[in-house]
């Protein structure tokens, strides 16, 4: 197995919600989004900080005020309405939990729950719900996180039906039956298959997805001499006497010029370099392999795709 020994500046960071808010005067704005079964859909999104509400209902059918008797056969599927507020939580924010509450890669249903009517979607409420779940898909989709392609369709949200009152808050009102359920339909442990150590890895490259790389100048006014020195003009930190050598904390470690999400803290292994080492990078890192013949030796050093900074070098 290949092991990396990288000796250079890390940017390292946990994403995390912001506080929750009040409500009162706040203009809010309203998400739909489709993911199987709605009561697992409204326990997984009420806890979100920003969110006022979440109402389990049907869309996408061709019958009007549909019950869970009848919804299915007239095309609708189960969604969630999610009224928030844009100052706590953006939309986009929106999409990257929604996205790993769900199986984007299978379109025939969610879980154990099978058929059109179980079956994911982000249907937008305006032209700029469309473009932001259209990049994020794109987005997630050039990730290269997912081994299937995303089957999750964007659809123009038609009229939204409230379900029946004792479907509303399910997982607080019968809250056995709702874990037993859950349990058993396996949709944590999909969820955790698909998306265990991944989670930071989507934000990490919706961040960087528009970088341009700033001129010599400004660089040296952001980034600290030492961190100048090693990105751009190919020096060295000093073994065991750098800032994440040692480093235990998990998330994902990124390039400190552009943001670009390039190795995992479950990745990472005990060189006894005194420098930073992984034993790969994180799936859909653009690393750039060049043959360094400097200090009198053939190496292969690494590269950022999107800064082209100075990343260290790759052992065998």
């Amino acid at each position: 197995m290949s092991k990396l020994f990288f000796i250079i500046l890390f940017s390292f960071g946990l994403n995390c919600l912001t506080s929750p808010a009040t409500f009162a005067g706040k203009d809010l704005e309203k998400a739909i989004f489709a993911g199987g079964c709605f009561w697992c859909m409204e326990s997984d999104f009420e806890k979100i900080p920003g969110i006022k509400d979440v109402i389990s209902g049907y869309i996408g059918g061709t019958t009007k005020n549909p019950s869970y008797q009848n919804y299915g056969r007239a095309g609708h599927i189960e969604a969630v309405l999610i009224p928030f507020d844009p100052s706590v939580i953006s939309y986009a924010e929106l999409l990257e939990i929604f996205w790993i509450k769900i199986d984007p890669t299978d379109k025939n249903g969610q879980f154990c729950d099978r058929g059109h009517e179980y079956s994911t979607a982000v249907f937008y409420l305006s032209t700029e719900q469309e473009r932001l779940a259209e990049e994020s898909k794109s987005l997630l989709e050039k990730s290269g996180i997912l081994k299937e392609p995303v089957k999750t369709p964007i659809i123009m949200a038609g009229e939204f039906y409230p379900a029946e009152d004792y479907h509303q808050n399910y997982y607080i009102k019968s809250k056995l039956k709702y874990l037993y359920y859950r349990f058993r339909c396996g949709r944590d442990q999909r969820l955790k298959e698909l998306w265990d150590e991944k989670i930071n890895e989507v934000k990490a490259f919706k961040k960087t997805s528009n970088f341009q790389k700033q001129d010599l100048e400004e660089l040296k006014k952001i980034l600290t001499p030492l961190q100048f020195e090693v990105t751009q003009n190919d020096a060295t930190e000093p073994p065991f006497r750098n800032k994440y050598w040692n480093n235990k904390r998990e998330g994902i470690y990124v390039d400190v010029v552009s943001g670009e999400p390039l190795f995992s803290s479950t990745d990472k292994y005990k060189s006894g370099t005194g420098w930073p080492s992984f034993t790969r990078p994180i799936e859909g890192a653009s690393l750039i392999q060049k043959e360094d013949n400097s200090w009198f030796s053939v190496r292969t050093e690494l590269r950022s795709k999107k800064a082209d900074s100075h990343l260290g070098h790759l052992f065998n």
